[in-house]
């Protein structure tokens, strides 16, 4: 659940590479209500307009979360390094189309949207405009609400690239089918996906008006599969987060990769032409998967043995070898007994960088809760989400570890969902959006 790292000096953030831009030169927050009434070519221009503080920066810093406004063009997708808000809604989505025309029309459709909706604009005519005796263009739960800091984040599963589109030679070959690991119960119902969309945002409500929204747009070519909603942040994307807890109860994310650690998010997140498929380039590769807790166990177990079973202190977040919650672990550290301070099969242990040739994901993990199952048993548990460059050298070696040697893993957790996307680049700066216009995962259809 956790991926520990060696404590790195952070890099000077840098303009333009992804990444959030230092305080002094943050704006503050537009504020848009979607009481505002834009036109479309309003909307687009005014989601346009916010690029001049920078998506490429990664984020716009408000003065209140609840009214930020982040810049939907740029170098990369949001959604990636942006502060790590506190709500998800995500939804994988199956294309039931076989036209590939098709299926470009609905992403030009999505990534106009999105324009729309990160810049707290209301679809098309809104939820109380449009022709009288047809269904609103915008469900409207979210007018007069702020954009809520949210951000729209797509991405294209292996599906995509059946014989259905002719797109089978440029499919990556980071974008494996996962394998099912030692201990997996994967519940059919949580696998897979041709798209995904992930919605983040500060308020419950605006990341699912998006996901309804984007859902309706898509009916007749693409259906959902499967969708999660989260709360509760798991780990932190920038160094002004303060560390969350897991439904564990420990700190989850202390030593994730940070939008500050420009070099690390370079080597380990983006994806580079020389990986194999230009149209890839300044995107990433996302890992989704759907842990549940086995709380009943896990609340009957000792504090002593779940701070082992970690790694880490309950409280302080510490590792068990001393220090603070961000001293890096001595794995070398004994006790009086010569027994090593933090167990060779705890999950610290055995998901440090330095147990898989250095290897580091950016996370984005948040907590969720599906009431209970058929046994009164609490459903929830962690809907892990994480970014890498390559999952065949990031992901698959480290779940691998777990599944087989972190008693964590092993006896209190079992994953229940699983399913990778390549997430594309951004939409360049002053793009135009509409019918004609440039959309997320151009470069692939080109």
């Amino acid at each position: 659940m956790t991926q520990d790292r060696t404590d790195a000096p952070a890099p000077a953030p840098e303009a333009g590479g992804g990444t959030p831009a230092p305080a002094d030169d943050a704006r503050e927050g537009s504020g848009l209500s979607r009481r505002t009434a834009l036109g479309a070519a309003g909307a687009v221009a005014g989601a346009a307009a916010l690029t001049a503080g920078g998506f490429a920066a990664g984020r716009t810093a408000a003065s209140s979360p609840q009214t930020s406004a982040y810049d939907f063009f740029g170098a990369h997708q949001s959604g990636i390094v942006t502060p790590q808000q506190d709500r998800l809604h995500f939804a994988a989505f199956d294309i039931t189309t076989d036209s590939t025309a098709r299926v470009v029309s609905l992403l030009r459709r999505w990534t106009e949207a999105a324009a729309r909706l990160m810049a707290g604009s209301e679809l098309g005519s809104g939820a109380a405009g449009g022709a009288y005796a047809a269904p609103p263009d915008d469900t409207g739960e979210a007018l007069g609400l702020p954009a809520s800091g949210l951000t729209i984040t797509v991405g294209f599963g292996p599906g995509l690239f059946d014989e259905r589109f002719g797109l089978a030679s440029r499919r990556p070959d980071q974008l494996i089918d996962l394998p099912q690991f030692s201990g997996d119960t994967l519940d059919e119902r949580f696998v897979g996906g041709d798209l995904c969309i992930q919605a983040c945002a500060d308020d419950p409500q605006v990341a699912v008006h998006a996901i309804r929204n984007l859902s309706r747009i898509a009916f007749g070519d693409a259906a959902i599969r499967w969708a999660q909603l989260g709360f509760g942040r798991t780990s932190s994307t920038t160094r002004e987060q303060d560390t969350p807890r897991n439904f564990m109860g420990f700190k989850d994310g202390t030593a994730n990769l940070r939008a500050e650690d420009t070099a690390l998010v370079d080597r380990w997140v983006w994806a580079d032409a020389s990986d194999g498929q230009d149209w890839m380039a300044g995107g990433s590769y996302l890992v989704a998967r759907r842990i549940r807790i086995l709380a009943e166990i896990w609340d009957r177990t000792s504090l002593q043995e779940q701070e082992a079973t970690v790694g880490r202190t309950k409280g302080s977040g510490a590792p068990l070898s001393g220090g603070s919650e961000f001293t890096a672990p001595d794995f070398a550290a004994t006790g009086r007994d010569d027994a090593p301070l933090i167990r060779p099969d705890s999950h610290v242990a055995l998901a440090h960088p330095s147990a898989h040739g250095g290897a580091m994901m950016l996370r984005r993990g948040y907590n969720f809760t599906d009431g209970a199952d058929e046994l009164g048993r609490l459903d929830a548990g962690l809907f892990f989400l994480a970014y890498v460059r390559d999952p065949r050298e990031q992901f698959v070696p480290v779940q691998n570890a777990l599944s087989s040697s972190d008693v964590m893993t092993v006896e209190y957790l079992r994953t229940t969902g699983s399913a990778l996307f390549a997430v594309p680049r951004g939409v360049a700066p002053g793009s135009a959006l509409g019918a004609e216009g440039a959309y997320v995962g151009q470069e692939l259809f080109a």
